[in-house]
């Protein structure tokens, strides 16, 4: 895989490592909405008529999350005591440190090492995390997170490329997975995931990013091959990445990113053939701009379908994520295209703030943690107001959170969205959460969950990011660890009643 080249003009060295935006547990947000300052013509979900309805007192009478036999009851004493073990040692930082320090270290170019240390991960966090390593694992994993009652979001596991041929190469591995959705029965599989960095050049997104932004900030600025497409800036978005005029597209470019385009359409429409919709994840905010651009030009292209082809994904830790949301899903119910929205809190937020600061701008990220669980709120709330009002969206509520769990799961109860309704899935990391995803699929709601797949050496960059995003998430969030010791110590003691009461031992003793 090619290495992500870093432009000294953009200072890239400051995106890696990636700090997740969702690292400190706080109070229930029940519920004080955060008051962003727009210009006065720009539109936002604090709008008469837009209002957030998420306050109840009643929020966790819907998801019951200490019923832990219930919750763990698809899962062997073997499996739980295996995923303990692998999120204990996730959730030790000194575990995730020496372990990221070993997986960037020359270690890795000696060859039985090399070995030796791809093996151990492979039979611990890669297992836990991936759904396999080819299409017949993933097909297993699929199936079995099927049994328990949850679906599988099926992604190729490559995260970026810098080189035009390999784009080809990762567009063949992204629709094997939709390969493996059709072949399996419609309820293992909700979604086929794509990362589009890894299906255009980084460079080029780069390139592309860079003419939008110089566009809205001079809209007579032509792009001549720009195509029909959504907002993919509000006035609150950063512009700063873009301090000086980019030079147009050279002719070989213009035919990349045609190409590039082409292949996203190509996966559209093998996922429209399939009957399984497409999601595209987000990247920083230097990538972004291109990739919304390519993902809504290309759900324009599907506008006759009846339900969502694509879902683009939006960031709730950006100051400008509300903003955009709003004008992106009026221009689409304007136009009339189907299109639905993962939301997610972000996974940026130390890399983000780094290079606004450097270049003399306040981050783009909220400044506090509430703030971006109110955004992630407020964002949940309008989307869920919309499939209420049968609207021609759908949205996938990706959160590890268990307040927003709560909230939403209570809110889509009171605005009357059925269980099950197909427009609502709540979804979780595979290996992660389990809590929160069994307690919502009890609740009678979709629930999916994230599964990479690929070759372990494929799928290590998606690991290691992962690894940092999540391991304060992990070491400060023990819901999962806690409810997992108890259900073990429960299935012990049911295990060893009947040896006391055969010898004897009245069953209070136990």
């Amino acid at each position: 895989m090619a290495t992500r080249v870093i432009p000294p003009k953009l200072l890239r060295s400051v995106t890696r490592p990636r700090t997740s935006a969702t690292t400190t547990a706080v109070p229930p947000p029940y519920f004080t909405a955060h008051k962003l300052q727009p210009s006065p013509q720009q539109p936002t979900l604090q709008q008469p008529g837009i209002v957030n309805r998420f306050v109840t007192p009643t929020a966790s009478s819907v998801l019951n999350l200490d019923d832990h036999e219930k919750i763990f009851s698809s899962l062997s004493t073997v499996q739980m005591l295996r995923s303990s073990a692998i999120l204990q040692m996730a959730a030790t930082e000194s575990v995730v440190d020496l372990g990221l320090w070993v997986m960037r270290s020359q270690l890795m170019e000696i060859k039985g090492v090399r070995d030796v240390l791809l093996s151990t991960i492979k039979h611990s966090f890669y297992e836990h995390f991936c759904a396999g390593e080819d299409a017949k694992e993933a097909k297993e994993s699929l199936l079995k997170v099927n049994e328990s009652g949850l679906r599988g979001m099926l992604v190729y596991g490559v995260e970026h490329t810098c080189d035009v041929d390999a784009c080809e190469r990762n567009l063949n591995g992204f629709t094997s997975a939709v390969d493996i959705a059709s072949s399996l029965p419609k309820s293992s599989t909700s979604y086929v995931v794509v990362k589009i960095t890894a299906i255009v050049p980084l460079d080029l997104l780069e390139r592309v990013s860079d003419l939008l932004r110089w566009q809205q900030r001079d809209p007579s600025f032509n792009l001549p091959w720009k195509l029909d497409t959504f907002p993919v800036f509000s006035e609150s978005s950063p512009l700063y990445h873009t301090m000086s005029k980019p030079e147009p597209l050279t002719p070989q470019e213009e035919q990349n990113i045609k190409q590039g385009h082409e292949r996203l359409l190509k996966l559209c429409q093998r996922c429209v053939e399939a009957n399984v919709p497409l999601v595209v994840d987000a990247e920083d905010t230097q990538l972004q701009p291109a990739i919304d651009y390519l993902t809504y030009s290309s759900a324009i292209v599907h506008k006759n379908a009846d339900n969502p082809v694509l879902y683009g994904t939006i960031q709730a830790y950006l100051k400008d994520a509300k903003d955009r949301l709003l004008l992106v899903s009026k221009s689409a119910e304007k136009m009339g295209v189907p299109i639905g929205f993962k939301l997610v809190r972000g996974a940026y937020m130390s890399s983000e703030t780094k290079l606004a600061n450097s270049l003399g701008f306040d981050s783009p990220i909220h400044n506090s943690i509430q703030e971006t669980h109110n955004c992630y709120n407020d964002c949940a709330s309008f989307m869920l107001d919309k499939i209420a009002d049968n609207a021609s969206t759908g949205v996938i509520l990706a959160t590890h959170n268990v307040e927003s769990g709560k909230l939403a799961a209570t809110k889509a109860r009171d605005l009357g969205i059925k269980r099950g309704n197909g427009r609502l899935e709540f979804a979780q990391l595979y290996g992660m959460s389990d809590a929160l995803s069994y307690g919502l699929g009890n609740a009678g709601f979709h629930v999916s969950k994230y599964m990479p797949y690929g070759p372990v050496d494929v799928v290590m960059p998606y690991l290691l990011r992962r690894a940092e995003e999540n391991r304060g998430m992990l070491s400060s969030s023990s819901l999962d660890r806690h409810l997992m010791r108890k259900e073990l110590m429960r299935r012990i003691k049911a295990a060893a009643l009947p040896k006391f009461e055969m010898q004897g031992y009245p069953q209070h003793s136990v």
